[in-house]
């Protein structure tokens, strides 16, 4: 097996020659050393580099004791929060689980989501299934105000007091919320719940390897020091200025967008990689599009999405590029069978293990694609575990802080956010919201 994440740009050379990014290489370098030394815009939200060196033992000694407390407890366990206090523990955990996790009995609690959304159904379905259950609530939130996830921690927080409680309910609630301030740590405090610190220096979308993502990552089950291993070792490769990944990644990234491409396509032909991509969507969408600059990040799983998105892909407007995420190892061997008939015309693929079928789609895609102008960038990941999604995920954070500094916007704010959050208010009648509630009325007539 592979012992490292590696690169490749063999084909984007011919949108971008080398020379260029041996050009550009110089820029990335810059925005390294001002990730690094903490000199540019958003600096004040820089914590996550350091975060694994930093992450002690006990830190995660008490996070796995808070999760067996749970487990222990709970027939389900709902995990409350959105964007960063969601996507990122969701990947993780999809990556890692049995596909049909679900649809098994288990002696581990079933983990759930609430919060990311505001679905009226999603709530009214989850409430019924939690309904006589014995359920535990992991919330994630600074503030404790952020609408999704404080709907949804109201609901189910009277729901498990109604079905267990106050005193019950107090045990089988965690917080993950700031150190001193907020609404959600005013309650914790008043009610007793354990509690686990959201650094003031660590925004959402790059805090899955703080106790935002490792609670619900060991609640579900999985080993935590691994993955905080691999993000370690990785932190430490991504400080040179020479043989980094995440610098050839982010120096790539913006040749082609220089050179006209202006969208992104994370690939990956493995269906657990899924939520991972919609992580990175998060991480790069919100930390990049600004000032009317950015490349769109978007994704798609294949080879199920060459039977749809792959036309556009192959013949539509040349303004993309693709970056495939290929795991080397399986976890399982497959093997296809000969059949008598053959009816089906898959003798010649006899004894082949599906991942090489897989492979070859991979392969052939790859090269259908660059063909017809499609730049791509290879991403390998040696297999899925903790350790190796530990190293994507803050290679994927690192490569997009210096991106963003090359892109000359700040990385680490989301001015944008605010703007439906205003107009929501406005529209529901918020207290405070006087003023914007008239001029919006005025907007809808």
């Amino acid at each position: 097996m592979n012992n490292a994440i590696k690169i490749d740009l063999k084909n984007i050379l011919r949108f971008v020659p080398a020379n260029a990014l041996n050009s550009i290489q110089t820029e990335a370098v810059t925005a390294l050393h001002t990730v690094d030394n903490a000199t540019g815009a958003g600096n004040d939200f820089l914590g996550w580099v350091n975060l694994p060196a930093e992450t002690t033992q006990n830190l995660l000694d008490d996070i796995k004791t808070s999760a067996a407390r749970l487990t222990s407890k709970c027939e389900y366990v709902v995990c409350i929060g959105i964007g960063g206090s969601y996507l990122g523990a969701k990947a993780v955990i999809e990556a890692l689980s049995n596909s049909f996790a679900s649809y098994s009995k288990s002696e581990s609690p079933h983990l759930l989501f609430a919060g990311q959304n505001i679905g009226e159904d999603y709530l009214y379905e989850l409430q019924q299934l939690l309904k006589g259950k014995k359920f535990g609530i992991v919330v994630i939130s600074k503030s404790g105000t952020t609408t999704e996830p404080a709907i949804a921690f109201r609901l189910l927080k009277e729901q498990l007091e109604s079905q267990v409680g106050k005193k019950e309910a107090a045990k089988l609630i965690v917080a993950i919320t700031d150190e001193h301030r907020g609404a959600l740590r005013k309650l914790a405090t008043e009610e007793g719940y354990t509690t686990f610190v959201i650094a003031d220096n660590v925004g959402g979308r790059f805090s899955v390897l703080s106790p935002v993502g490792l609670l619900p990552i060991a609640v579900a089950g999985f080993d935590i020091d691994q993955l905080v291993a691999g993000a370690r070792d990785m932190q430490t490769t991504t400080v040179a200025d020479t043989d980094n990944i995440a610098l050839t990644y982010a120096s790539a990234r913006n040749a082609l967008y220089r050179a006209g491409k202006k969208i992104e396509i994370l690939v990956n032909y493995n269906p657990k990689l899924h939520y991972l991509a919609e992580w990175w969507k998060q991480l790069y969408g919100e930390s990049e599009g600004k000032d009317n600059k950015g490349i769109f990040p978007a994704a798609v799983d294949n080879s199920t999405d060459l039977h749809s998105m792959g036309q556009w892909i192959q013949e539509g407007e040349r303004t993309i590029f693709e970056t495939v995420i290929s795991v080397m190892e399986q976890q399982n061997c497959v093997t296809i069978p000969a059949d008598k008939d053959n009816l089906d015309g898959l003798n010649y693929l006899a004894g082949k293990r599906v991942d090489e079928v897989n492979k070859m789609a991979e392969l052939g895609t790859s090269i259908a694609h660059v063909d017809g102008g499609v730049p791509s960038i290879r991403i390998t990941l040696p297999q899925l575990s903790e350790y190796w999604l530990g190293q994507i995920i803050y290679f994927f954070e690192k490569a997009c802080g210096i991106s963003g500094y090359m892109l000359g916007v700040n990385p680490f704010n989301q001015p944008g956010v605010e703007a439906y959050k205003k107009n929501m208010f406005a529209l529901l009648n918020k207290p405070g919201y006087e003023e914007e509630s008239k001029a919006i009325q005025q907007k809808i007539k």
